[in-house]
């Protein structure tokens, strides 16, 4: 028999290794690992997985419909490939490709493990339209400049037709009990993904910066764990809206850009920022986090992102920015706070917006570039009512004073950042 190993692409149609192993004559058992060196860091009630789960528990209900099920593993994945090749004759495994550091590490030792085992081991690309080496220069270097990059995505992308990729329903015949959710260590959480809605992606470059109109499409987690493919997205794009087909060429251009430099996880893309002296205040990254700073346009988005896990994608730039700018606290600081918090948390992106706000980056916002959020708050939520939605004490004595008077920090970070690089 064969196995195809759910990972980030949790969905049985347009689901590129998935087609391939139902293409095969072996009967094929699909598989998810719940990976305890992911796991185990995570908070007991994590929304995301909340999410994964019920959203396993979704395909093992469809699946069950052709007498199979989804396998739940529990454990390192490499201990877990060696329980199963005692448990069945398996003769090829099935994956989707995965371009962060830790998922190429696990996935070679997986696949040397299983060579060595004279097992089949086939991976694909799926979760982008064009994977690490494909929009490269002529040179055969990696673009690290967006604009660029985009315009070779879109003459390349002339050259490729996007289609379905419907598994045949070749699943091995078996029954598995579904595990509790307790029984992975968790609880469930209390945070609810929102239902996505691509009914407005026409409107999407007139609306998107405007928070309170939450004409948002909701869909970045369903993209993240993979239940709605990125070739999906794309070809609605198309159709729809050149601005928000720009910001999926952004998710490609991250993903390459983390798989080509991987020290972006922990160290600056521009080296010639590693002197700036960050002040990194514990009492005010903690006011950050809370959402009590003083300005009610990144109050409210931290509440948001608190309350449910997500926050706008304006007010994320607006949150990040004062952060690395107002109070010269570390991005790594506040990345980290995203990824522990945000339903959508995807590395590449996560680490390459930082980056951007924070100066440091590939291709990023420049050091003297400084959100002023007051500014911020008249032009894009004039009348008060996204902030209103999540600062119901804003009008209240309890609401704090501003936490940094703005004209005073930014001229402390343009010379913070100036004696940092030299200038």
């Amino acid at each position: 028999m064969n196995v195809f190993w759910f990972r980030r692409d949790l969905r049985l149609e347009d689901n590129v290794a998935l087609y391939k192993a139902t293409l095969e004559k072996e009967p094929v058992i699909p598989l998810f690992i719940f990976d305890i060196d992911i796991i185990d860091s995570l908070p007991k009630d994590d929304a995301r997985i909340t999410f994964i789960f019920n959203t396993l528990k979704k395909i093992d209900t469809e699946l069950k419909k052709v007498n199979s099920s989804v396998l739940i593993k529990i454990g390192k994945p490499i201990e877990i490939w060696k329980e199963l090749i005692s448990e069945y004759k398996i003769d090829k495994v099935f994956y989707n490709k995965d371009y962060e550091p830790y998922a190429i590490s696990r996935d070679l030792e997986v696949a040397q493990f299983l060579n060595s085992k004279n097992i089949g081991v086939f991976s694909y690309k799926d979760q982008v339209v064009f994977e690490e080496s494909e929009v490269v220069k002529a040179d055969g270097l990696p673009y690290t400049v967006f604009t660029p990059y985009k315009n070779k995505w879109l003459s390349k992308f002339n050259d490729i037709s996007l289609s379905e990729n419907n598994p045949k329903s070749n699943f091995y015949n078996f029954k598995t009990v579904f595990p509790s959710l307790e029984s992975i260590g968790f609880v469930e959480s209390k945070i609810k993904v929102k239902r996505y809605n691509l009914a407005h992606l026409d409107q999407y470059d007139a609306i998107r910066d405007f928070p309170f109109v939450d004409k948002t499409s909701y869909v970045s987690p369903y993209l993240r764990f993979g239940l709605v493919s990125a070739r999906k997205l794309i070809k609605i794009a198309l159709k729809s809206n050149a601005t928000y087909l720009s910001e999926l060429i952004w998710r490609e251009f991250f993903m390459q850009i983390l798989f080509h430099f991987p020290k972006v996880v922990t160290q600056n893309f521009k080296s010639k920022y590693n002197q700036i002296e960050w002040r990194n205040n514990e009492q005010e990254f903690e006011a950050w986090c809370k959402g009590e700073t003083g300005y009610p346009m990144v109050d409210a988005g931290m509440r948001q992102l608190n309350q449910t896990g997500y926050m706008h994608n304006r007010v994320r730039m607006v949150t990040a920015g004062f952060l690395c700018k107002h109070l010269l606290i570390d991005w790594r600081l506040g990345e980290a706070y995203f990824a522990e918090k945000l339903v959508d948390y995807d590395l590449s992106a996560n680490n390459g917006n930082w980056q951007w706000a924070a100066g440091t980056g590939c291709d990023s916002a420049p050091y003297f570039r400084i959100f002023n959020p007051t500014e911020q708050l008249k032009k894009f939520d004039k009348n008060l009512e996204y902030t209103n939605t999540w600062v119901k004490d804003l009008n209240e004595f309890t609401y704090p004073q501003p936490i940094v008077e703005h004209k005073f920090a930014r001229e402390r970070a343009l010379f913070t950042y100036k004696k940092g690089l030299n200038l």
